[in-house]
């Protein structure tokens, strides 16, 4: 009895979900990189980045049908805000020459690259959710899913102009919020931010040391608060 599992160290089940993958799994085969299940919660699908498009068709097929959106990660760690060469970065060591560290978590069904894309799909008759992601090569290249599912052209720019992704397939890939002769991507954890030339992140102050004379004055005054404080209790 004593070798039993408490309640709460048994894995809540969900039929459902495991069902699910199961079936996807067996229709994806070699697609198919890795996955997670959170029981009754979304499921994850991690893909190959050559079979984007074939597994959102394969999602559909099951019933996820509805398009939620489509985004990208990058899990490179930012150099702690420090971006610019500029008075507040002053005695600090360059990381430029730095190998490209990723974060050591890369999040539900895992992944291997900098960067990975991601797809959000919606099943309205099981009220399930479909998280499918895929790492992303050199290339940074996948098939379009505008033929799949429409909704996602406007993603796929966004993803596009913010990530420097491109969507074979995608006859405008233009810019939505920058200029068209914008250089960068702003949403790299690498890129610039220029603001800084111009005054430090919150929280990056001057701090200036107190004077030791006022320093003793402050301790007494504090002191003395103290005391008529525990005289008046």
């Amino acid at each position: 009895m004593g070798d039993q599992p408490t309640p709460e160290e048994i894995p809540p089940s969900d039929e459902e979900r495991e069902g699910l993958l199961a079936r996807l799994s067996e229709s994806l085969g070699e697609i198919l990189v890795d996955s997670h299940l959170r029981p009754h919660e979304d499921l994850w699908l991690r893909v190959r980045a050559q079979n984007w498009q074939d597994a959102a068709r394969a999602a559909k097929a099951a019933g996820f049908a509805y398009f939620g959106f489509l985004s990208a990660i990058d899990w490179h760690i930012a150099p702690e805000g420090r971006y610019e060469d500029t008075e507040f970065d002053a005695g600090l060591d360059e990381e430029d020459d730095e190998p490209v560290e990723l974060d050591a978590s890369t999040g539900y069904a895992g992944g291997d690259t900098r960067f990975q894309l991601l797809m959000q799909l919606y099943s309205l008759d099981r009220q399930l959710g479909l998280l499918i992601k895929a790492d992303l090569g050199e290339d940074m290249t996948v098939d379009t899913l505008r033929d799949v599912f429409p909704g996602a052209d406007w993603h796929e720019r966004e993803t596009h102009e913010m990530f420097g992704i491109t969507f074979h397939g995608h006859p405008t890939l233009h810019p939505l919020y920058l200029p068209t002769d914008f250089e960068g991507h702003p949403l790299r954890k690498d890129f610039p931010l220029l603001a800084r030339q111009v005054k430090p992140w919150p929280g990056v102050v001057d701090i200036e040391e107190i004077p030791e004379h006022l320093e003793a004055q402050l301790e007494a005054e504090v002191m003395a608060a103290f005391e008529a404080e525990e005289g008046g209790a």
